[in-house]
């Protein structure tokens, strides 16, 4: 069989024709439920354990109501309906989207309803974000590893095919997750004292071992893995999250420290310091800019800018 190259890059997949966007992410899976009786019933157990009966009559992608939005994906059945928000990434939707769909769930008299998000996001993380109910209707949460979990080579051969295809796809997203979970943010100190602290930025980071920012606005809406940090023109550590909260205010929480916020804060606690073992320029970046670089390089490249540019090459060429 003759290889098949996009991009000079190998398919292994018909679904990676479509790509690894969101929607295509979208549209493949709504495909496979489609196509594959046996891995939408796998599915649907998983998320009513208790329906009596898992036939779909109609799967919607796409689908806009006046005023409620447009969902990802809508699966109606004699006993059950559901509706599936999909994200690329560590991300969930929003509580505002997801409460768009919740009259669509009420219209018919189904035994079952849900609201299902999926991500690359785990259940444990997704259980600290997500209410588990909106508007009253069920709000569940599975990860892309939860699904791939789900695909069963069951039925004939052109299902059992699709779903391996199906499958192959999944860990390509996934693997695409490990990659960005390399990911350092590099944010840039100073030896000013931010209000209502005794200490300097570097100061809370160096001697508390702590670091916050607002949530989203241009920073981070997730915390990232590892958090870099530079100042006097270059690199002068990188540290693992090993912990995070969000929070208005942050008495007691950083010894000198006292103060409130009007938006939320990831407030982190930062793991021992990774030195690079040579000199880590700052490179072409604004004096206060905040950018995205891999670990592997900003240990290895002459500076940040660098590291970031070749990390956005690495990530084009996976997507």
């Amino acid at each position: 069989m003759a290889e098949l190259l996009l991009h000079n890059r190998c398919v292994h997949s018909v679904y990676e024709l479509l790509g690894t966007q969101e929607n295509h992410i979208t549209y493949s899976l709504g495909w496979a439920l489609s196509q594959c009786p046996e891995f939408r019933t796998a599915m649907l157990r998983r998320i009513f354990p208790t329906a009596q009966s898992y036939a779909a009559e109609q799967i919607n992608l796409q689908q806009r109501q006046e005023g409620g939005g447009i969902t990802d994906i809508e699966i109606i059945g004699d006993d059950i309906h559901l509706i599936v928000e999909a994200k690329r990434g560590w991300t969930l939707p929003t509580k505002v989207q997801l409460a768009l769909y919740t009259p669509r769930l009420r219209t018919r008299s189904h035994a079952h309803v849900a609201l299902v998000t999926m991500s690359e996001c785990s259940q444990e993380y997704a259980a600290l974000r997500q209410p588990k109910a909106i508007d009253g209707v069920p709000l569940l949460h599975l990860s892309w590893r939860d699904v791939q979990d789900l695909c069963v080579a069951k039925g004939t051969h052109a299902e059992k095919r699709l779903v391996r295809e199906f499958h192959t796809y999944l860990q390509r997203i996934v693997k695409m997750q490990q990659q960005e979970s390399n990911l350092v943010y590099v944010v840039s100190l100073s030896a000013a004292v931010p209000p209502g602290s005794k200490l300097s930025w570097i100061q809370i980071v160096e001697d508390r071992g702590r670091y916050f920012h607002p949530v989203g606005n241009g920073w981070p809406k997730e915390p990232p893995n590892y958090l870099g940090f530079r100042y006097k023109g270059e690199l002068q550590s990188i540290r693992h999250v090993e912990s995070w909260k969000i929070m208005d205010a942050i008495q007691g929480e950083i010894p000198g420290f006292r103060g409130t916020w009007e938006k939320p804060h990831f407030v982190y606690t930062l793991g021992p310091t990774i030195r690079p073992p040579q000199k880590v320029k700052t490179g072409s970046i604004f004096r206060n800019g905040r950018v995205w670089a891999m670990l592997d390089l900003l240990l290895s490249t002459n500076s940040v800018s660098e590291a970031r540019d070749v990390t956005k090459k690495r990530l084009e060429a996976v997507d």
